[in-house]
C-alpha cells in the first residue's frame, strides 16, 4: 500500500503530538520560524538583540549539520554584541 506525502506528514505530526510536541500551524515558512526563534531566544536570555546581532547569531548557529547546531545552542558559547559586550 502506498501512502501519499500528505498521509506521511499527518502521521509524523500525530507521532510528535504524542511525544508532547506542540503543533504550531502559524509557523509555515522560514521567516516566521526565525521570528519565533528570536522571540524565544530573547526571552530566555533576557536580552533584546539588534537586527544586525540577530543576523550574526543566525549565521553563527545555522548549519546543515544538525548535531553541530544543537551543540552550539546547548553549550555556553560567547557571542559578542555590537557594543563589544559578551553574551553567553
Amino acid at each position: 500500500m502506498t501512502k501519499t506525502e500528505s498521509d506521511l506528514e499527518e502521521s509524523l505530526v500525530t507521532k510528535l503530538l504524542e511525544l508532547k510536541y506542540e503543533h504550531r500551524r502559524e509557523i509555515r515558512d522560514r521567516a516566521t520560524l526565525e521570528t519565533n526563534f528570536r522571540k524565544k531566544f530573547e526571552a530566555l536570555n533576557r536580552v533584546n538583540l539588534s537586527d544586525n546581532e540577530f543576523k550574526r547569531l543566525l549565521d553563527q548557529i545555522v548549519t546543515p549539520d544538525v548535531y553541530k547546531a544543537a551543540r552550539s545552542l546547548r553549550n555556553r558559547e560567547t557571542f559578542i554584541r555590537d557594543d563589544g559586550t559578551p553574551l553567553n
